[in-house]
């Protein structure tokens, strides 16, 4: 069973447990990123380990990964 983790983040577009997700999805690699605000039309950042943007991201793209769910 999977851990439901996204309780704990949020999901607004373009934040970190949003583009973990989505990168998992698009089949991209694993890389920790969030955008300050509208997605690819905002500042993308660049995520630190260690931090709780990380685990949020690293919860979008495993949280993901376990579920199946990609784009063919």
């Amino acid at each position: 069973m999977v851990e439901e983790k996204s309780m704990k983040y949020s999901k607004r577009h373009g934040g970190p447990y949003d583009r973990g997700s989505a990168d998992s999805y698009y089949g991209r690699p694993f890389r920790p990123h969030y955008f300050v605000g509208a997605t690819y039309q905002s500042k993308e950042i660049a995520i630190p380990v260690g931090t709780d943007e990380y685990e949020a991201y690293k919860a979008g793209f495993d949280e993901n990964e376990a579920s199946g769910n990609f784009k063919y």
